[in-house]
């Protein structure tokens, strides 16, 4: 008998996070590394936790995720929009709470380009009157 698994996509800023729910007690598994590994700031494992926190789904699922792309930071925030988005596909009635908190939508702040004439993406060369 296959066991459900429900597959969601997170994205932020140049991070992707494919992440797969299997039903389970809980564990969390990055890029083949346990959590605690995987992230060394405690606020960084809060924000990967706070869509299980939010619908008091903790330990009903373990988490396998594939990261790439971007930073830390910007990793933790792909993740928890795929939790999130997995979640979603296990328990529709879960949206609303989700919603409300805000972790469906997909933070679309980007790095801006940088511009011809300028030394970055606004920064200009110093200006010298004479």
């Amino acid at each position: 008998m296959a066991q459900a698994n429900y597959i969601g996509t997170g994205r932020r800023k140049h991070s992707v996070a494919r992440v797969r729910l299997v039903p389970g007690e809980g564990q969390i598994t990055i890029n083949k590394r346990n959590i605690d590994e995987y992230f060394g700031l405690e606020t960084l494992k809060l924000i990967v936790k706070q869509p299980l926190v939010l619908t008091e789904t903790n330990g009903k699922y373990d988490i396998i995720v594939l990261a790439n792309g971007g930073g830390m930071s910007g990793q933790a925030g792909a993740i928890r929009h795929g939790i999130s988005r997995a979640l979603l596909k296990a328990d529709p009635e879960l949206r609303s709470t989700l919603k409300r908190a805000g972790f469906l939508t997909r933070d679309p702040r980007m790095k801006e380009r940088k511009k011809y004439g300028l030394k970055a993406a606004r920064r200009a060369p110093q200006f010298s009157k004479r």
